[in-house]
C-alpha cells in the first residue's frame, strides 16, 4: 500500500508539473496560449495577419505537446510497476481527464484570441464574461441594465467571499468605455479580467470587493461612436441622467456606495490645432483627480499627493509613459489645466459623494481604432491595477477618509457654504509638459506659463436645509426619481422659511470656453404655498445633498438650467420653479 501510494503521488507531481508549466508559458490558461512578454503575460509578440493565422494552430500544437506530456508522465510512472499497471492506468485516466477539463476551458481574452487584430464585439464580451464567471469562485456576474438599443450592461464582481457583504473590505468601481470610439479602455478591462484570476493577484480581494464594468455604451462602441444610440455624449450625462446607460451605472453605484470608483478613457492628440503647433502629447496613460473644490481638501489631497504620483510611477516602471492628465492647449493658443470641475462626468459625478474617484485616458490609435491596441490596452490595464494596488496598500486610510467626509454629508454644519460658478486659475507655478516633437519625432518638454491647476469659487451659496419641488412638473419628478434621492410630500410650511427666486434676465457667464446661461435673480420669501398645489420636500442631508445644491441653484453653471433639456424653466419674468427651504 505505500509503495501504491508513493507512485499515485509521483505521477500526481508530475501532471501538476506539466500543467503548471503550461499555463506559465501560455498553454491556454487565462493568460492565453501564445503570451510571452509584456505587463499581460502572453500577449501577442507581433500583430501581423500571419501570427493571427497561425496562432489557432501554435495554440492547438501547444495543446497536444501538453497531452503527449502527460501521457508520457503516466506511462512512463506506470510501467516501472508493471504488476500495478492496471490500477495505475484507471487513477491516471481519471486524473489526466481533470486535468485537461481545467486546462482547456479556461477563457481566454477576446483582445488576445483575435490577436489584438480586431475590436472586441458586445456579443464576444458578453460570451466571455459569462464563460469566467462560470469557470472561477472569484467572480460573480450582473447584468445592471441595458442600452437603449437593448445591449447587457455587465458588471463583474470579484470577491473572496459574498461581494458586497464584507463591511471590512473596500469596495471599488471601474468602468470603461462611455464613449463608444475609446475602445482600449474595454479592451483593458477585458485583459484586467484574466489579469485578476492569477494566483498571484487574489492577496487583493482580501482587502478588496472589486466591480468592473467593461463597456458603458455597448451601442456606440459597435459603430466605433463616440455618443450612445440617441446621440447623446454619455460622459456629460451624469447630472440629468437622461439615458439608461447613465442611470443603470449610478442605480448599481447607489446599491453599493463604492468608496473608490476610476472612469476610464481615451484621448486623442492628434488634432489639427496641435499639429500646427508641431508638437503633440504623447503620454501613454494619464490620470487626474478630482477637482470640484465642494469635494473636500482631505480626499483632493490625498489623490494628488498620494495616488498620482503611485500611479505614474507604477507606469513608468512597467516601461509606460504617464503624466497628469490636462486639456486645453496648445499652449500659444489657450491655456492648460487639470480636468473638468463639472459634475456631469463619471468621475466628479461620484466624487461629488465624497468618494476617491478618478479618471484615467489612455493615448487613442492614430489612425484607425485597432492602431497599436495591444499597446494601448495592456496600458489602461496597468493603470487600472495601479489604482488596486494604490487601494490594497491604504486601505484603512481611504476608508476612513471617506466615510468621516460622507459623514459630514449627512448631518451637514450649519453655515456651510457651496461653490456654484468657479474658474481655472494660474497658482503662479510652470508646467513642464512632455510632448513629441513632429519634426524630429522625439520627446522633448515645453515650458508652459499658462498653467491653471487651481479652481476659484467666483459665487457662492449658503447651503439650505432642502429644495421644493412641484409635485405636477414631470421634468423635474423624473430626474428626482433617476437619482433616487431621499424625498417626502409637503403641503405646508408652518415653522420653515422659504424663498422663491424670481427670475429677471437671462445673462451668459464663461465656463472651460463655453458659454452658460447665467440669470440675474432677485429672492422673496414665501408665506405659504399657493393653494390646491402640492410639492415634493428634497432633504440636502443625505449623500447627494451637494449634488443637489449644484443642481437645482438657477445661478449654478453646472445645474439643471444649463441643459437644453430644462431650458424652458428658466424664462424672463417668471419664479425659478424650485424653491428654497431654509433653517429657521
Amino acid at each position: 500500500m505505500k509503495n501504491v501510494f508513493g507512485l499515485f503521488w509521483q505521477g500526481f507531481s508530475y501532471i501538476c508539473m506539466i500543467a503548471a508549466n503550461c499555463s506559465l508559458t501560455g498553454g491556454g490558461g487565462v493568460d492565453g496560449a501564445i503570451h510571452r512578454t509584456g505587463p499581460f503575460a502572453g500577449s501577442l509578440k507581433a500583430t501581423t495577419a500571419s501570427e493571427k493565422s497561425s496562432s489557432s494552430s501554435l495554440m492547438k500544437g501547444r495543446f497536444m505537446k501538453t497531452k503527449r506530456l502527460i501521457i508520457s508522465a503516466i506511462l512512463g510512472v506506470a510501467f516501472r510497476r508493471t504488476r500495478r499497471m492496471k490500477h495505475i492506468l484507471l487513477t491516471w485516466h481519471f486524473l489526466f481527464f481533470l486535468v485537461l477539463a481545467g486546462y482547456s476551458q479556461a477563457p481566454i481574452p477576446p483582445p488576445v484570441k483575435n490577436g489584438f487584430l480586431k475590436l472586441t464585439s458586445h456579443a464576444e464580451l458578453s460570451a466571455y464574461v459569462s464563460a469566467t464567471g462560470a469557470a472561477s469562485d472569484l467572480i460573480s456576474l450582473e447584468v445592471i441594465g441595458r442600452s437603449v438599443q437593448g445591449r447587457e450592461l455587465y458588471a463583474i464582481g470579484f470577491s473572496s467571499g459574498k461581494f458586497g457583504k464584507d463591511a471590512s473590505k473596500i469596495r471599488v468601481l471601474i468602468f470603461a468605455q462611455q464613449h463608444g470610439n475609446e475602445q482600449s479602455g474595454k479592451e483593458g478591462a477585458l485583459l484586467l479580467t484574466a489579469e485578476l484570476l492569477k494566483p498571484e493577484r487574489r492577496h487583493l480581494f482580501d482587502r478588496i470587493d472589486l466591480a468592473l464594468i467593461p463597456q458603458v455604451n455597448p451601442d456606440g462602441a459597435e459603430v466605433n461612436r463616440r455618443r450612445n444610440a440617441n446621440g447623446l455624449d454619455l460622459n456629460r450625462n451624469h447630472v440629468i441622467l437622461t439615458e439608461p446607460e447613465t442611470r443603470s451605472l449610478h442605480g448599481f453605484f447607489d446599491r453599493y456606495l463604492f468608496e473608490v470608483t476610476m472612469d476610464v478613457h481615451e484621448y486623442s492628440p492628434y488634432g489639427e490645432e496641435w499639429a500646427r503647433y508641431g508638437y503633440r502629447k504623447n503620454s501613454e496613460v494619464t490620470v487626474g483627480s478630482l477637482t470640484n473644490i465642494n469635494i473636500p481638501d482631505d480626499i483632493r489631497n490625498l489623490s494628488d499627493s498620494g495616488y498620482l504620483p503611485f500611479t505614474m510611477k507604477y507606469l513608468r516602471d512597467r516601461g509606460y509613459s504617464s503624466f497628469t492628465y490636462c486639456p486645453g492647449g496648445p499652449p500659444d493658443t489657450a491655456y492648460i489645466r487639470h480636468s473638468t470641475f463639472d459634475v456631469n462626468d463619471g468621475r466628479q459625478s461620484f466624487g461629488i459623494e465624497n468618494t476617491f474617484s478618478f479618471i484615467q485616458e489612455g493615448m487613442n490609435g492614430k489612425d484607425d481604432s485597432v492602431a497599436n491596441l495591444r499597446r494601448r490596452a495592456e496600458g489602461q490595464m496597468t493603470g487600472m491595477l495601479a489604482l488596486l494596488e494604490y487601494v490594497f496598500g491604504n486601505k484603512e486610510r481611504i476608508q476612513h477618509l471617506v466615510a468621516a467626509e460622507r459623514e459630514k454629508l449627512i448631518s451637514p454644519a450649519d453655515g456651510q457654504m457651496i461653490s456654484i460658478q468657479s474658474e481655472h486659475v494660474p497658482d503662479g507655478s510652470v508646467l513642464v509638459m512632455p510632448l513629441l516633437s513632429l519634426s524630429t519625432g522625439n520627446d522633448t518638454v515645453v515650458h508652459v506659463e499658462d498653467y491653471r491647476p487651481m479652481v476659484r469659487s467666483l459665487y457662492d451659496v449658503k447651503k439650505p436645509a432642502g429644495y421644493l419641488v412641484p409635485a405636477d412638473c414631470t421634468l423635474l419628478l423624473n430626474w428626482v426619481s433617476g437619482h433616487g434621492f431621499r424625498q417626502k410630500i409637503l403641503k405646508a410650511v408652518t415653522g420653515l422659511r422659504i424663498e422663491q427666486y424670481g427670475i429677471l434676465s437671462v445673462d451668459s457667464i464663461d465656463f472651460e470656453g463655453d458659454r452658460v446661461v447665467n440669470p440675474v435673480i432677485e429672492t422673496k420669501e414665501v408665506e405659504k404655498l399657493p393653494e390646491g398645489r402640492d410639492f415634493i420636500y428634497i432633504p440636502v442631508n443625505q449623500l447627494k445633498g451637494n449634488l443637489l445644491v449644484l443642481a437645482l441653484e438657477p445661478k449654478s453653471m453646472l445645474g439643471l438650467a444649463t441643459y437644453r433639456q430644462f431650458a424652458r424653466l428658466l424664462k424672463p419674468g417668471t419664479s425659478w420653479p424650485v424653491l428654497k427651504v431654509n433653517k429657521p
